[in-house]
């Protein structure tokens, strides 16, 4: 067994029956990815448009695509025609441009709303009262080219891991609060990605389940 392969049976060892991992294969070259694919790896993150479509057609047809990073609304059409789920959405603007592009090629994009969680002033993302009222304010009814599946946060990078446990834990909160609502599909709004390389396992604890991780598999 190769060390990527190795690296993700350890990890898949280690998660919860559906829990999803995403290995994040920004940075690393094909031949590294197909490694991964090989193991049986088939959701891989990219958080890079350019990057995600240039990768995209050298590897098998089967690979769900997720872009994880930061999405600018000129840059979706380049993923739109083939990428599985955009877990970033930060802003109303984005998502109608997401939209856009899914109608013209008569696809459905499934979609993460991304939630500010972290202290840090840096990270991006939608506030909590900002989320609930696109969900809730019939918005989204417009928006027949994408599919809101739940949400994404990422917490603060720090040593603090009672700091990232209560921020896992309020998104988790606005997750289970969200899904409790008359008008919202829980079949639908099923996903909670939040957790990376270092507080994975945290996030885990506090009920995601969607997990990225890179450093981790591609060390």
């Amino acid at each position: 067994m190769g060390r990527i392969a190795g690296n993700i049976a350890e990890i898949r060892s280690a998660l919860p029956a559906g829990v999803s991992l995403v290995a994040v294969s920004k940075f690393h070259p094909v031949e590294a990815i197909r490694e991964a694919y090989d193991a049986g790896q088939r959701i891989f993150g990219e958080n890079r448009v350019q990057e995600l479509a240039g990768k995209q057609p050298l590897l098998p047809s089967d690979i769900e695509w997720h872009l994880t990073g930061t999405l600018q609304t000129n840059k979706v059409r380049h993923i739109a025609p083939f990428v599985a789920m955009i877990e970033s959405v930060d802003s109303l603007r984005l998502l109608e441009e997401i939209n856009r592009q899914a109608l013209r090629y008569k696809r459905v994009i499934r979609v993460l709303l991304e939630v500010h969680i972290a202290e840090e002033a840096n990270k991006r993302g939608l506030a909590a009262e900002e989320c609930r009222e696109l969900l809730v304010g019939g918005t989204l009814c417009r928006y027949t080219g994408v599919q809101v599946c739940g949400l994404m946060g990422m917490a603060t990078f720090t040593d603090d891991t009672e700091q990232v446990r209560r921020e896992f834990a309020s998104l988790r909160a606005l997750f289970d609060d969200i899904r409790s609502l008359p008008t919202i599909d829980c079949s639908v709004f099923a996903n909670l990605s939040m957790g990376m390389s270092d507080d994975y396992t945290i996030a885990v604890e506090e009920g995601s389940n969607m997990v990225r991780i890179g450093r981790s598999i591609f060390k």
